[in-house]
């Protein structure tokens, strides 16, 4: 018990916490608090820790800029647990690259439909050409990490299959410098660990890049884009390393494959431009920086209600996120909802594209975001593993991920494996479109809400909780 006279209330402190602190919302009648300074600030959340870093706070655009991104990951630490050594696994309901396989169609297991992450040890297979990854900031770490996460789930894994590339180009803000800079708190680092180990869970066998931008700033995002689909499209950068000019890919240029976008921002004015971007002399970031022949580009669509932009974009594949529930003894799958916390709705700048007319009843004149959802509830996430200091000291290793930062990267990595490698996001996302209503494809997400005042239902259809769904198998796609 605590009396009166062993402590004093520093009302000057108190007021001071009150200011730092950002309450982001309430999840199962818990508290999250959002702490923006060093120390993060840990709020019981059982059995186990919720944190959400700094680097998903939403930040003024500075002089000179439009858009400033922000990361999409959550990270919840169980009470006590971590995998263990070796399948099959016991004691958590937690997804692994196995069970999140075995959900959602992509392998042939009796574990289904349970697809029980303690029992279910039959990985995701196949992949090929390249996946590009775009973030901010660097992670010394990715490689280790990368390496010991497929080892740790058994997926395979070579060297040659991923590669770090910094996006410095004569226009990135840190080009002089030499270097990426890392991101004190070490959300983008966090970031980066799990948008790399998705993306290698769902597709073992595609070439990884991970392209570091130099800041979360749209110059430097926009040069990072540009030099992940050079990666994809013709394998090189294309940085004339002399001047530092960003070029492009040859015209004969075949290559195919993906690039994922786990971060966002507000819209703003001019988003929609469909020029602008192309180097050397770019300088939009804008949905113009979507549109190379050969390229699908992911993007997340936001852990709050509302929109962000890329992923309002018509030129991107929207990531939403879901909840996959099991029950709390035996871990078996009971249910899959819409993770009330996803982005979704619609964009305030972007005009509805033409593979969204058949929903025009629905979303109107504007662009209806996501499209296709994936579980993203850091409270039913997915193993990942980081070595990376999380606000230069909280060393969590093995931990729950979630947020839609998980669903870009691994919904890239399952088209990929999927194989169509279709001509453009726009070609893509008319398939899908197309194909909506196969239950063979996609999985109708019909019960749960989300949105502001958790205002959206799930219903029967697409709907601004999950768009066409979840994923099943790879056709439709």
């Amino acid at each position: 018990m605590l009396h009166s006279t062993s402590f004093k209330i520093n009302m000057c402190a108190v007021l001071g916490l009150l200011v730092t602190l950002v309450l982001l919302g309430t999840a199962s009648g818990q508290l999250l608090v959002q702490e923006p300074m060093a120390t993060p600030v840990h709020h019981a959340s059982a059995p186990g820790t919720l944190i959400v870093p700094a680097s998903n706070l939403q930040q003024q655009p500075p002089r000179g800029h439009h858009y400033v991104a922000h990361t999409n990951v959550q990270i919840f630490r169980p009470a006590g647990l971590r995998p263990d050594e070796a399948p099959p696994y016991s004691g958590y309901g937690y997804e692994t690259p196995a069970s999140i396989a075995c959900h959602y169609g992509l392998v042939s297991t009796s574990q289904a439909p349970n697809c029980n992450p303690n029992t279910t040890t039959v990985n995701p297979t196949g992949g090929s050409k390249t996946i590009a990854i775009v973030d901010a900031f660097d992670d010394p770490a990715a490689p280790g990490d990368l390496a010991w996460y497929s080892v740790f789930f058994g997926l395979p894994f070579t060297a040659q299959q991923f590669q770090v590339v910094p996006a410095m180009t004569v226009n990135s803000s840190c080009y002089y410098y030499g270097y990426v800079p890392t991101d004190d708190s070490g959300g983008w680092e966090a970031e980066e660990s799990l948008d790399i180990e998705m993306a290698h869970a769902m597709a073992p066998g595609a070439k990884i890049y991970l392209v570091e931008a130099c800041s979360n700033l749209d110059t430097d995002l926009q040069q990072a884009v540009l030099v992940a689909t050079n990666l994809v499209r013709c394998g090189l950068t294309e940085i004339n390393p002399s001047t530092g000019v960003l070029g492009t890919c040859p015209s004969n240029s075949t290559g195919k494959g993906e690039v994922s976008m786990s971060f966002g921002g507000d819209e703003f004015t001019g988003e929609n431009g469909t020029t602008g971007c192309a180097p050397p002399s770019g300088t939009m970031f804008n949905d113009s920086c979507f549109t190379t022949t050969g390229v699908v580009y992911f993007a997340s669509s936001g852990d709050a209600p509302g929109v962000i932009w890329p992923g309002t974009s018509p030129n991107v594949v929207s990531a939403g996120g879901t909840a996959i529930r099991r029950n709390d003894v035996t871990f078996n799958f009971i249910q899959e909802v819409p993770w009330a916390d996803a982005g979704g709705g619609l964009s305030a700048v972007e005009a509805r594209p033409s593979y969204q007319s058949s929903i025009s009843s629905i979303v109107g004149a504007h662009r209806g975001v996501p499209d296709l959802s994936f579980d993203a509830d850091p409270e039913t996430g997915v193993w990942v593993y980081d070595t990376f200091p999380l606000y230069g000291y909280d060393y969590y290793e093995w931990a729950i991920f979630g947020g839609t930062s998980v669903s870009s990267p691994a919904l890239a990595g399952i088209i990929n494996r999927a194989g169509a490698f279709a001509a453009s996001s726009n070609a893509e996302l008319t398939t899908m479109y197309t194909n909506k209503a196969n239950t063979a494809d996609f999985t109708d997400i019909v019960a749960g809400y989300c949105g502001f005042y958790r205002g959206f239902s799930a219903t029967s259809g697409w709907d601004f909780c999950t768009g066409i769904g979840a994923d099943k198998a790879y056709t439709g796609k």
